[in-house]
Formats: C-alpha cells, structure tokens, sequence
C-alpha cells in the first residue's frame, strides 16, 4: 500500500482485504500529515515510514524492494483510500498463480468509471491517452492509468524500476517496461470510489501528468527504434 494521508480510509480498506489471499500487508507512508502510521500500526500492518515526501512513484519503489526483500511471489499494490475494491484482490492473483499472464491491471475503464464518481475530465483524458499509448505499443488495453495491479516476481526482478519517476508516471514507465521486456498483461474490471477522502490528482497536476506519459512514449518509441537509449528501459545491471 504506497500511502499519503490516508487515515480516514485505511481502516476500511484494511476490512475489505481477503485476508486469506495475502501473507502480509506492507504500508510505506510518504511524509503524511495525519495518522496515517498510527492508524496502520493500530492495525498491525508491516509500516515504513518515509522521512520526506518522496513522490508516488519514490513510494512504490519502497513497497516493491521491501516486498521483494520479503519473500513475495506475487505482489499486489493497491491504494488504501478505497478508491479501488479491495475486495476483488483472489481475481488479480488467480492469473499469475495460472502462469496465464505477468502482470494483472484492474481496469476502471471495463466497469461503468463515471458511475463511479470519475470526473468526467479525468475519463476524457483517461481514454484520450489511452488510445495513443496503445497505438504506441502495438497492444488493445482498456487504461494504462489504474493503480491497482499485481505483479509476478520475476516481473519485479527483471524490469529496471528503480530508474523510473518518482512522480505520477512511474506507472506508465512501468508498462513501457513490461512492453519492451516482453511480459503479458491482463484486465479485469474492478468497480471505483471516488469520495471525499478518495486520493485524487488535480487539474494542473493531470495536465503535468499527461505531459508525462506522452514523453513516456516518445521515449518508448526512441528506444525501440535505437534512436536514443534510455536506462530505464535497458537490462538491470
């Protein structure tokens, strides 16, 4: 769980989990301003606790070595502001524990996102750059911009993730990644919450953002046409 200022949520995030299909829940807090930590020590989860904010992405670095570090064979992110179902987590596992695929996306894109509460802006900008990037990288997905996913080990062992933003586009550098070292994706929808205590990008910050993804793909497109090479898409060393 990479966390920012989430302590009206954990909680009930925390309750939704199936705790049958997890061995351990690992809570890196990013500098926040409430009781985020003391909320999930209350709880019992394993916390880190960052002493700056790191960013988004600086954040979900943490999570992936100290579950690496941890012995995971699947790792499962998700944000602990209920924003995302938790309770769908056996549909994300049950593909990589089958060999089908390496990495599982839940898609808001594939469950009604504007019922939801999705400002409809966000789902304009959501589809919008959702068919470049998918011209780009020759696949058919739904969204490229969900923060619920799980991942095979051998997924986090390989792709060099460490050399991607610590901002908002490390999720997409991610899947230029999984594009380029040859790895397989799968969705399956999931049904959102967009509250009051939901995490949520500004307008300016999506604006910054989507910038960033489309730099993302002009660099994709660079490196795979030997134009220019770029370290995070390059083997680990």
């Amino acid at each position: 769980m990479p966390a920012y200022n989430a302590a009206a949520t954990l909680g009930k995030t925390y309750m939704d989990i199936p705790k049958e299909w997890v061995d351990e829940i690992v809570l890196v807090d990013d500098f926040s301003r409430d009781k985020t930590v003391e909320e999930a020590k209350a709880l019992n989860l394993k916390v880190i606790a960052h002493s700056y904010n790191i960013g988004y992405g600086g954040n979900q670095k943490t999570c992936y070595l100290e579950a690496l570090k941890d012995g995971a064979d699947i790792v499962v992110m998700l944000h602990p502001d209920y924003q995302y179902d938790p309770r769908i987590i056996p549909e994300l596992v049950k593909p990589l524990l089958g060999g089908e695929t390496d990495a599982v996306f839940a898609s808001r894109m594939l469950h009604k996102p504007l019922a939801g509460g999705m400002p409809l802006y966000k789902y304009i900008a959501n589809k919008t750059l959702t068919f470049v990037e998918n011209r780009a990288m020759g696949l058919n997905l739904s969204e490229y911009h969900t923060g619920y996913r799980a991942y095979g080990r051998q997924v986090l062992e390989r792709i060099p993730f460490l050399d991607n933003s610590n901002d908002f586009v490390f999720d997409n550098e991610i899947i230029a990644q999984l594009v380029h070292f040859g790895f397989r994706i799968k969705e399956i929808p999931v049904k959102t919450h967009y509250g009051v205590d939901s995490s949520s990008v500004g307008f300016l910050s999506s604006i910054k953002y989507g910038l960033g993804v489309l730099r993302t793909i002009n660099k994709y497109k660079l490196h795979k046409s030997g134009a220019r090479k770029y370290r995070f898409l390059e083997e680990k060393r």
